[in-house]
């Protein structure tokens, strides 16, 4: 069971929050004010998967390499796969580093 939110009271009565917790608020809060974009990945015949999954892991830090190969695989089967979801300013910079690999990339609202 996730631990209550709640850290104690404070002696004027109002609730307090842990740092970890004021974090995740700040983050979520974030989430839901700020467009979130996809990042995605377009399959090709000209790159093989080895130099895909290697454009993924070098473009993208949050991916490991058990994800890189599932979007390198849905991609190769679908025509177009999802990498990651966040925001704009953060999905263009993933699409212009794969499109530096000559990794066919693309932005779309998520």
């Amino acid at each position: 069971m996730r631990e209550s939110l709640l850290a104690g009271s404070g002696s004027d009565g109002l609730m307090m929050t842990s740092p970890e917790v004021e974090q995740e608020i700040l983050e979520r809060s974030l989430t839901e004010h700020v467009p979130r974009y996809a990042v995605i990945l377009h399959n090709d015949d000209v790159n093989s998967m080895e130099h895909v999954v290697d454009a993924l892991l070098q473009s993208v830090p949050t991916l490991n390499e058990q994800h890189a190969i599932k979007v390198m695989m849905d991609a190769h089967t679908d025509g177009t796969a999802v990498v990651t979801v966040c925001p704009l300013e953060t999905a263009e910079f993933y699409r212009d580093r794969l499109q530096s690999f000559s990794i066919g990339a693309s932005i779309e609202a998520a």
